[in-house]
């Protein structure tokens, strides 16, 4: 990719310093009377916290609430909000507020910051969080300073969408959220709704072996969710020494999706299918913690408890021009899912070091009943045998690791962990089995500062993924016509990661991030083949992955363009992994490959108006299965341009229009006869449908 390369090369050369040293615009401030970490300290040297932003720094994007001062800070991106994290673990999550981790797992990091007026932030550090006293944390680390007391204040966002084709309009999308304090108790209570709709159109072929038309098919897809949540989050500190947190969250899911189709075969009779989706279910949490001094340190105790309900069903109908008896199926499935925690975290100080240590127990259960059915003459669905459909998966987990954490000197800071975790996995239904684990973890980083425009990361760490209990069980995809086998003996993978950031800031220019990431994994999950027949999702050996990543700001202040400001943001990710169906090297499947993502904004001078592009293209790895093979992505590239104004009637309004390059929605795949890669082609089928434009409007305000 042209674009991706000048992409590297530009952040490359801004960071090897062809711009020349530049004098850093933050100023280094003193630490205000917060609970915010700082880095160790040895014999009175005290280590940089690294650059601070204040509330002046971010006026001229007319911020409404935290996340919209993070999202302004040079160079930084918050992360995926530690997604597939094995319980609560350590923190991961590279944004904290007043030095404390977000204590709620289901909620993300950007939901609670859009409950922060930007009027309650005194100011954002951004450190490294090799230096922090808190486990877990490396690279960039944005620590937002939120001031105590205070009166109440609301927070409100509308959003809706319309698209030119194939769609229902969105309309119910938003959040209005309350925050206030009475005594010692802070409380914040939201209503919100993620919801929105989708649908593309257009052509698919399907050719034989030799390139021959099998089948032309008209086709189109629309569908959406909808997620209302109410939730309510609890802070009390009845002294300078306890502070204790109580989550609550109450939510509903609901998703659609209707694919019909009129199939005209170069032999035969037309077909028109109608395949359905429909998934709906409640789902809850309750979590908490306190923390308190005790001895020589302070104790933390956490309890979280998960449950989702998920209620699904497929079905696919083909009915034919000869008058000849429709066909189907129809697929059901509901999972119970559930996850129990409790952790406790005890940390002091000794030998001019922080220690903590940490012991977590989890237990993770899915209850999955399935059911198959074949469309009957009679137009009625009559059940077919699904046993391995049906059963149920407990994982019960045991973690314990002992971290330390040491400014070495006044510009580098240490920080280990090690430990270990016991799981066991039951399995019940038609291949009931039962087996336990014992596996090391831990972790050593290093953060350097040598001067105030620079700072370098290196961690090297030892993990342990996430099973997905759902690859235990058999399930049937009706559309695709594919069936995944359960897999009774699914082990959770393993892996060794080193990563190394370093970030160059030019003052009034901006700043430039580069990322290194390599991880060689065990016991890799991926499709694999059944000695009786078929495939499940199984352990495939080793793998290993590396990723290259910048992220760079420019700022255009400096050559008299005021509120200008170019983000760029792009990845390389070379995977590989034995492909256990013909014993060749791959990429992971679906995995990215690349992507490049640059977003410009201009904030005009005394005024309230902002306007501004945003352009994102990537590239995805093939799937690979027992019988097929194909790729599903949208491109070539998505721009998207946007005009805002900061104060309408004391809002911000901002009108989007997206997909101005009329990108499509591309899926491609081919599947044989029998087992890859020796079988003869059955078909391989080809699809590019239209999206259309994408308009979008977003209202928000303070109250």
């Amino acid at each position: 990719m042209s674009f991706l390369r000048a992409a590297f090369l530009l952040s490359g050369a801004l960071f090897a310093g062809v711009a020349g040293p530049l004098r850093a615009q933050e100023a280094e401030q003193p630490d205000a009377n917060t609970s915010a970490p700082t880095a160790n300290t040895e014999d009175g040297v005290p280590a940089g916290r690294g650059r601070s932003f204040d509330p002046a720094y971010f006026a001229q994007y007319g911020p409404r609430n935290a996340l919209d001062m993070v999202s302004q800070i040079p160079g930084f991106t918050i992360s995926n909000d530690g997604g597939g994290q094995r319980g609560l673990g350590q923190a991961n999550q590279n944004v904290l507020v007043n030095g404390e981790r977000f204590s709620s797992k289901s909620d993300s990091i950007r939901d609670q910051l859009q409950r922060i007026a930007a009027s309650e932030v005194v100011r954002i550090d951004l450190v490294d969080g090799t230096t922090l006293d808190i486990p877990g944390l490396t690279g960039q680390v944005a620590n937002v300073i939120v001031a105590e007391g205070g009166g109440g204040s609301g927070q409100f966002r509308y959003r809706a969408g319309f698209r030119a084709h194939n769609t229902q309009p969105q309309l119910y999308g938003g959040e209005v959220s309350w925050k206030a304090r009475a005594g010692a108790l802070e409380y914040t209570v939201s209503l919100k709704n993620d919801n929105d709709r989708f649908g593309a159109d257009g052509p698919i072929t399907l050719t034989d072996g030799t390139g021959a038309l099998i089948e032309t098919q008209d086709t189109r897809f629309s569908g959406g969710f909808d997620n209302p949540i109410l939730a309510a989050n609890l802070t009390y500190r009845p002294s300078d020494t306890v502070l204790a947190n109580l989550n609550l969250r109450y939510g509903r899911d609901y998703y659609f999706r209707d694919d019909p189709e009129i199939g005209f075969p170069v032999i035969g009779a037309v077909r028109t299918r109608l395949a359905t989706v429909r998934e709906r279910g409640p789902e809850y949490e309750v979590g908490g913690d306190v923390e308190f001094p005790l001895g020589p340190g302070r104790l933390k105790l956490i309890g979280l408890e998960r449950f989702e309900k998920d209620i699904f069903e497929s079905v696919v109908v083909d009915g034919f021009s000869d008058g000849s008896a429709s066909v189907g199926s129809r697929f059901t499935q509901t999972n119970d899912i559930g996850e129990r925690i409790g952790r406790f975290e005890y940390g002091w100080r000794m030998f001019s070091a922080d220690w903590q240590l940490a012991g977590e127990a989890a237990f993770n259960r899915l209850d999955r009943t399935s059911g198959l059915f074949d469309l009957a003459t009679d137009g009625e669905f009559v059940a077919v045998p699904f046993p391995a459909g049906t059963g149920g998966v407990t994982e019960d987990r045991y973690e314990t690791i002992l971290s330390f954490s040491k400014q070495l000197t006044g510009k580098l800071a240490f920080q280990a962990t090690a430990g270990g975790e016991y799981s066991k996995i039951e399995q019940t239904g038609s291949a009931a089995n039962s087996r336990s684990f014992q596996r090391p973890k831990g972790s050593a980083s290093l953060a350097w500062r040598p001067a105030a425009n620079f700072d370098a990361s290196l961690k090297l760490s030892r993990s342990v993924g996430q099973l997905s209990f759902g690859n235990f069980l058999a399930s049937v995809a009706l559309n695709d016509e594919n069936q995944n086998a359960g897999n009774n003996a699914l082990e959770p993978s393993q892996n060794w990661k080193l990563e190394f950031q370093a970030n160059r800031r030019f003052g009034p220019w901006g700043s430039v991030t580069f990322e290194l990431e390599r991880t060689w994994f065990e016991d890799f999950i991926d499709f694999f083949p059944l000695i009786a027949g078929g495939e499940a999702r199984g352990n495939v050996g080793d793998a290993d992955a590396t990723v290259l990543e910048t992220n760079a700001t420019v700022k255009f202040d400096p050559v008299g363009w005021i509120g200008a400001q170019l983000d760029l943001r792009a990845a390389i990710i070379d995977t590989s992994v034995i492909d256990p169906f013909t014993g060749e090297a791959r990429f992971f499947s679906n995995n990215t490959i690349d992507f490049l993502e640059l977003d410009f904004r201009h904030d005009i001078s005394q005024s309230q108006w902002a306007y501004g592009a945003s352009y994102f293209t990537n590239r995805n790895a093939f799937y690979s299965r027992r019988f097929e093979i194909g790729r599903n992505q949208e491109g070539p590239g998505f721009l998207d341009l946007f005009v805002e104004n900061k104060d309408v009637l004391g809002t911000t309004v901002n009108f989007t229009v997206a997909n101005i390059l009329d990108a499509t929605q591309n899926f491609e795949r081919t599947v044989f006869l029998g087992d890859r890669p020796d079988a003869p082609i059955a078909f391989s089928e080809i699809s590019r449908r239209r999206i259309g434009p994408i308009f979008r409007l977003t209202v928000s305000g303070n109250f």
